[in-house]
C-alpha cells in the first residue's frame, strides 16, 4: 500500500453532534480518515458523503485537522457547554500513524485536562501509552475509559481483517499496563463478524484475555454494514473469506444483521463476562452528572437486546442458525 496523502485542513469546531442510539452525544475526531483502513470501519460511508472514494481514499488521502486542540477548547469555552461525555476515535483512531508527527490527540487531551471533561477513547494502538501521564491527570479530573478495539487474537485474522494496525495482543499489552497506571480501561470487541469471529472458541478467548489483562469491562456489537462500507467489506470477504459471501448476502440484505443473530451474540458475551467476573461495574462518578455517564465500553448501549430467544440450536454455526432462508 503507498504512503497516505496526508491533507492539513482547519476546522470551524471540534465538536460533532452524535444523533442515533449511542450512548454519548459528541464525539471528536482530530484526523479524517483512518491509517489502519479496518475493511469493517463503519466511518466510511462520512467519506462517501464528502464525495471520497470509501474504500480507496478512506486510508490513502486523511485529513489532519491542524487547528484541532484550539477548536476543542473554544467549543468548551461557550457557556452553553454542560461538560457532557466526548467520544474521542469514533470516525478515526486518534492514535493512528499521522499522531506520531502531528500530536493532535495529546495536545487535545489536555484541553479536556483543562475543562475537566468527560471522555471516552477508542483505539486499536499501543501508541497510546505515550500519552498515559496526561491520560492519569484526566482521570483524576473527570470520568476516562479508554476502549481498546480487539476482536479476535490470532495472527492469521489480524492480518487479513486489520492488516494495517498493531497487533491485538500488543493493544492488550497496552490495556494491562494502562489499567495498572490506574487508567480505566477494557475491551471493546467490535465488530462480532458472522462466520469469522462469533464462534464461541473466540469469543471466550477474548473475554479471558481481556480478563488476564485487567480490563474493567468487555463490550461487543456486531458488525454493522452501511452501504460505503459494505462494498470494503464484501472486497474484503472475496479475498481471504470467499465462501463466506453468500451468508453475508443473506444475512446483511440492509446494514444490520437479523435481530434474533444480535440478541444471541450479547446473550452469549454477557455469559461469559459473567463466567470471567466482567459484569459491568458502575461507581459513583458514573452518574454524577446527568448526560456524563462513564459507560462499560462506549458502543455497549448500541448492542440490541430483544426479548430472550431460545437457546442456540446445538451443533449449528451462530450465523447460519439466525440466517434469513
Amino acid at each position: 500500500m503507498p504512503p497516505p496523502q496526508l491533507v492539513e485542513t482547519a476546522c470551524r469546531t471540534l465538536l460533532n453532534r452524535v444523533r442515533g442510539p449511542l450512548p454519548f452525544r459528541w464525539s471528536a475526531n482530530p484526523y479524517r480518515g483512518c491509517q489502519h483502513d479496518c475493511a469493517y470501519c463503519f466511518a466510511r460511508s462520512s467519506y462517501a458523503l464528502l464525495g471520497y472514494d470509501p474504500s480507496a481514499d478512506f486510508a490513502g488521502l486523511v485529513e489532519v485537522k491542524v487547528n484541532a486542540p484550539e477548536a476543542l477548547h473554544r467549543d468548551l469555552s461557550r457557556r452553553s457547554w454542560r461538560r457532557e461525555l466526548i467520544a474521542v476515535g469514533t470516525a478515526c483512531d486518534p492514535y493512528q500513524p499521522a499522531e506520531l508527527h502531528y500530536r493532535l490527540t495529546r495536545r487535545c487531551l489536555a484541553v479536556l485536562v483543562r475543562h475537566a471533561n468527560p471522555t471516552s477513547i477508542v483505539t486499536k494502538s499501543p501508541f497510546i501509552l505515550r500519552d498515559r501521564d496526561i491520560l492519569q491527570e484526566l482521570g483524576r479530573q473527570a470520568p476516562l475509559t479508554v476502549n481498546f478495539s480487539v476482536s479476535f487474537l490470532d495472527r492469521d485474522r489480524w492480518r487479513r481483517i486489520e492488516p494495517s494496525t498493531a497487533p491485538p495482543w500488543k493493544r492488550l499489552g497496552a490495556l494491562e499496563q494502562l489499567a495498572k497506571a490506574g487508567v480505566r480501561a477494557g475491551v471493546l470487541m467490535a465488530p462480532v463478524m458472522p462466520g469469522i469471529n462469533d464462534d464461541p472458541a473466540t469469543l471466550e478467548q477474548v473475554v479471558r484475555a481481556a480478563r488476564d489483562h485487567g480490563a474493567s469491562f468487555v463490550a461487543a456489537n456486531a458488525l454493522f454494514l452501511q452501504p460505503a462500507t459494505r462494498q470494503a467489506f464484501f472486497d474484503a470477504l472475496a479475498i481471504h473469506y470467499p465462501h463466506l459471501l453468500p451468508l453475508y448476502a443473506r444475512l446483511y440484505d440492509h446494514a444490520y444483521a437479523p435481530p434474533r443473530y444480535r440478541a444471541q451474540v450479547q446473550r452469549e458475551i454477557d455469559e461469559l463476562k459473567r463466567r470471567f467476573a466482567l459484569d459491568d461495574r458502575w461507581t459513583e462518578d458514573d452518574r454524577s452528572q446527568p448526560g456524563q455517564l462513564r459507560l462499560p465500553g462506549l458502543l455497549a448501549a448500541v448492542a440490541h437486546r430483544p426479548p430472550t430467544l431460545p437457546a442456540r440450536p446445538p451443533d449449528a454455526a451462530l450465523a447460519s442458525a439466525f440466517c434469513p432462508a
